[in-house]
């Protein structure tokens, strides 16, 4: 069976939706989410506005383009009437104004945008070592897949329907994967999405995830993408953003936090499994990414749940 590592990093993700909803935006205005926000996605259906996520240019997205923030770091879209900071009180959250809509800005000033805006949560304890796979946005334009999937997710938001929960799980899924593979062209950030669109790259990516367990080398991967070590090297970490044994690295330990929880083996059985001659080995390597002791993981993931 063929792997497929985008589809087995949003599996483990575990994504579940707060809301959607259809979201007006009036005069200048201007949301910022700190770092304690939410995956945020959402679908432009009139108007242009400006999206900036800390530490990357900003940009403008308008009427038919879907952007997908899946990490939670600070950013702030607002409008683009005026370069001019937005006037107090513009810096608001969404107000209720019946029949499912909400309002942003001000009251008194004609609306200059419509979104269909939602926010979902990953319930894998791992979401942040496996966002850092994928890229801090991604923008697709032109998709009416992306935007008949919003729709379906709005329509289960809003009905208590037998199975809402199992459904909406499902719909965020396939409209993650969508999103990602959309926004994966060459214009596209460094990202796992990318480099599964990228037909030598993808060979390695899959040998990867296919067997963690194996003693792969950047010499071995460069020859499952049929090219030169220092090729490879170069085209892997440009288009993902990270080295190929630095990617193999995260995915490891992934894996080993998703063992540990369950407690079903030891810890040289799980060293074995990730690709670690011995417990002693593993338990080092593990330290240093995780920053602490699997075993000490173990009792603070028992003592979490």
């Amino acid at each position: 069976m063929t792997i497929d590592p985008l589809a087995e990093i949003v599996t483990l993700l575990r994504p579940s939706a707060s809301f959607s909803k259809l979201v007006e935006y009036a005069g200048r205005w201007r949301i910022r989410r700190d770092v304690e926000g939410k995956p945020v996605y959402f679908a432009v259906l009139e108007g242009e506005c400006r999206v900036v996520n800390a530490g990357q240019a900003s940009i403008v997205v308008r009427a038919g383009d879907f952007v997908l923030l899946p990490a939670t770091g600070d950013r702030a879209i607002d409008g683009i009437e005026s370069m001019d900071p937005p006037p107090d009180g513009a810096v608001m959250t969404p107000t209720d104004i019946g029949e499912g809509r909400f309002r942003i800005g001000q009251v008194d000033q004609p609306v200059n945008l419509r979104m269909q805006v939602g926010i979902c949560s990953f319930a894998s304890p791992d979401a942040a070592l496996l966002l850092s796979l994928l890229p801090a946005m991604v923008v697709a334009r032109g998709e009416p897949r992306l935007a008949t999937l919003m729709d379906l997710v709005g329509d289960e938001t809003r009905k208590a329907r037998p199975g809402r929960e199992l459904v909406l799980e499902r719909l965020l899924e396939v409209l993650l994967i969508e999103a990602l593979r959309c926004g994966s062209g060459p214009a596209a950030m460094p990202s796992l999405a990318r480099g599964m669109s990228d037909e030598r790259l993808v060979a390695a990516l899959r040998v990867m995830h296919a067997r963690p367990a194996h003693p792969w080398t950047v010499s071995d991967l460069a020859a499952e993408a049929a090219m030169s070590r220092s090729a490879f090297f170069a085209r892997f970490t440009s288009t993902i953003g990270i080295p190929p044994i630095e990617y193999l690295l995260t995915w490891r330990m992934a894996l080993a936090k998703r063992l540990l929880r369950t407690r079903d083996l030891a810890i040289g059985q799980i060293a074995a499994q990730v690709g670690y001659g011995s417990a002693s080995t593993f338990s080092t390597a593990f330290t240093r990414h995780v920053g602490m002791p699997p075993m000490r993981f173990t009792r603070v993931s028992d003592t979490a749940q």
